[in-house]
């Protein structure tokens, strides 16, 4: 059995069984015949079996233990160095970004603040680009509404829709420092790290993946826990940590002097769209489904913003709220989206044995119910196309679905989008169908109707409660609480209806519950009852489904996605952005510093961007190939090139950034040319078929 188990490991270690290729388990599996083998030593040793058998079995158990530690040893050695290669991917292109002025920690020159950054010329341009192609794909396409609310938001908004009470992460402090920390980031690091582990057991490893897949959905006890299992304490100081306990992220400020209203920064750019409801319905006509739009500035006071652009305290959002019928969430356009395929990161995937998401098409995934339904469906796939025209590598992106207990109560399906890069998997958009909570919350609040008409196709007699309050008594009993217990009565369903009038016809009088406190109600200050009525119609609440976008996160794993370094040369490094999203889509060189080639550039250069095409002139005295590395690390997908040549027969080269490949044009097909390669609709190669080919310049 020895033998057996040793033929195994040296089998699967040689890649022979394909269940067990990946390091943790081939590792498991040497461990257990190691185990097994120290077994059979000490069987052979009870059973007092002869020399040569137990000093076989001892060698053999040798052999095992050498194997396994060469097998550890180059585990860790490939983990080490696999940190190594993010650390050095995220520095050298960190250092492109900054150098290129993309984006840079703001208030640098007074030591910054952590979570705050501002976007550079080309980092302007491209989130531009990239909000514009969001407009384009969504807002047009879907013929939504757009609007723009304030960014100070008053405090009774907020707390009607949630966010003053629950709007929290769990902190710990170092005890001893008082320093801050986020208990799910410390925890998740430590996971990360103890994973990588490659002598943890399966048993121990499934329960640490099973942590790690729960861990937004962690309690404050829960997450206590979890610091004590893994025996976490405070990073550098090593003092341990306080229980966890919620921190609120909203920024809170005063409105007006007398600091009297309270408010805070929005954390969101929802809630003005749903305080906006009723008056987008009515511009819409009253029909539904209707979408509204914002794209806006959020701010969140994180605990701990790291990573560059992906945990910030200033951000930019795009969200749409889509308002449909609760009971009618079929989208028309469905058809259209159905054949896109997903990765899916479902609830039942991330609580398996093997974690793993599995590829589906969205019209599978919504007729065998792993997404809710039509419409929340179809914005998962119009989101899967968006990030796509982005540049998002589709192997690293994903959609995970929210666990059950990780979901608010009221939502029927939570989905992300989740784009991996060197920080791992991060959530990107948000796709939520949230129920009718949010309007029915600020209805509420604000006493306000917002509601949507639904008309029947034919009559129905119905059993109506009906309340009808006498506003004569009820105003001279309560005087300025009248309205407050009106109210009361007014949101009474009919069960809590009929027994308040069951007691007062009995009593005489009832206590009722109000906003001002509990009121005694008298027999005769209302009529409650059941009346029978033919209607045409009834009001309800929409349902909604948000697509929720981080643009700063879509921004830093678009980054790294499409940055590269020339294999020739380490030194020229590239950012191969899409055309749509380029800072500059084209830039122009006269090849030397000559008067008619100067102007021949220019005249170029004004033509471009007369007809809206971003172009950059650099007649600088360097070389035309430096100028392409300069522009490259730019993103700029192609370059025009005046030479001598362009003064005889009026034509120029034209060179694509990722190939570097040239071909002559005509100056008057220049502009058509580069318009058709910047719309996208047509590839390099098909474009420039009947083109001239150049060879290129030797600095290349």
């Amino acid at each position: 059995r020895l033998t057996a188990a040793l033929c195994h490991v040296r089998f699967t270690m040689a890649g022979g069984d394909d269940n067990e290729n990946d390091s943790a388990s081939r590792l498991q599996v040497m461990q257990d015949a190691v185990a097994d083998a120290g077994n059979n030593l000490r069987a052979l040793k009870a059973e007092k079996a002869d020399k040569a058998a137990v000093d076989g079995a001892i060698a053999a158990l040798k052999t095992l233990k050498i194997e396994l530690d060469s097998e550890v040893k180059k585990a860790m050695a490939a983990g080490d160095e696999k940190a190594k290669e993010k650390e050095n991917f995220r520095a050298k292109m960190g250092g492109a970004l900054e150098q290129r002025l993309f984006y840079i920690p703001s208030f640098k020159i007074y030591g910054g603040v952590a979570g705050l950054y501002d976007y550079g010329p080309p980092g302007c341009a491209v989130k531009s680009n990239l909000q514009a192609l969001w407009r384009q794909h969504f807002v047009l396409h879907e013929g939504m509404l757009e609007v723009e609310c304030p960014s100070v938001t008053p405090e009774v908004v907020l707390r009607a829709s949630g966010h003053v009470e629950k709007f929290t992460d769990l902190m710990v402090n170092d005890t001893v420092t008082k320093d801050c920390f986020r208990a799910d980031h410390l925890v998740e690091e430590n996971l990360e790290r103890m994973l990588g582990d490659p002598m943890l057991t399966a048993a121990r490893r499934r329960e640490l993946e099973d942590m790690n897949a729960r861990l937004e959905e962690f309690t404050p006890a829960e997450m206590g826990a979890a610091i004590v299992d893994l025996g976490l304490r405070a990073p550098e100081t090593n003092n341990e940590l306080s229980a966890p306990y919620p921190f609120n992220l909203m920024f809170p400020t005063q409105i007006g002097p007398s600091g009297v209203q309270k408010g805070f920064l929005r954390p969101e750019t929802a809630q003005g769209i749903f305080v906006n409801f009723r008056d987008l319905l009515y511009y819409n006509g009253g029909k539904l489904p209707f979408a509204a739009a914002q794209v806006g500035q959020s701010f969140r006071n994180e605990i701990a913003p790291r990573a560059g652009l992906l945990r910030v305290r200033e951000f930019t959002q795009a969200e749409i709220e889509h308002f449909v019928h609760p009971d009618h969430k079929e989208h028309a356009r469905f058809s259209e989206v159905a054949n896109v395929e997903l990765s899916l990161f479902s609830r039942g995937a991330q609580l398996a044995a093997v974690k793993k998401p599995f590829p589906m098409t969205v019209g599978e995934a919504v007729a065998k119910g792993i997404v809710a339904n039509q419409t929340l469906g179809y914005f998962i796939a119009r989101t899967q196309l968006f990030l796509l025209q982005v540049g998002i590598d589709p192997a690293r992106l994903r959609y995970r679905q929210h666990l059950q207990h990780e979901m608010a109560h009221y939502a029927e399906d939570c989905w992300d989008a989740e784009i991996e890069c060197s920080y791992g998997w991060v959530e990107c958009v948000g796709l939520a169908d949230r129920s009718a909570f949010d309007l029915k919350a600020h209805s509420d609040k604000s006493k306000v109707d917002l509601t949507a008409y639904e008309r029947y196709s034919e009559p129905k007699v119905e059993e109506v409660f009906v309340v009808e309050p006498n506003k004569k008594d009820m105003g001279k009993a309560f005087k300025k609480d009248a309205k407050a217990v009106t109210d009361a009565l007014m949101a009474l369903g009919a069960a809590e209806g009929l027994a308040l009038a069951a007691k007062l016809e009995a009593e005489g009088k009832a206590m009722l519950a109000t906003e001002v406190g509990e009121r005694e109600v008298l027999k005769g200050m209302v009529s409650m009852q059941m009346e029978t009525q033919t209607s045409h119609g009834r009001n309800f609440t929409p349902s909604v489904i948000e697509p929720s976008f981080g643009i700063g996160r879509i921004l830093y794993c678009m980054f790294e996605h499409n940055f590269y370094v020339r294999p020739d040369d380490a030194a020229k490094t590239v950012f191969r952005f899409t055309p749509i999203i380029a800072p500059i889509k084209c830039t122009i060189f006269p090849l030397l510093n000559d008067a008619g080639m100067n102007d021949a550039a220019e005249k170029i250069s004004r033509t471009l961007a007369a007809d809206g095409v971003s172009a950059k002139l650099d007649a600088t005295a360097v070389s035309v190939g430096k100028r392409y590395a300069r522009t490259d690390e730019l993103g700029v997908p192609f370059a025009v090139t005046v030479d001598h040549r362009s003064l005889e027969d009026q034509t120029v080269t034209l060179r694509e950034r990722d190939s570097c490949e040239q071909v002559r044009v005509a100056t008057d097909k220049l502009l058509p040319l580069v318009k058709t390669l910047c719309g996208m609709s047509t590839t390099w190669k098909e474009a420039t078929a009947g083109f001239e080919r150049v060879q290129a310049a030797p600095e290349e």
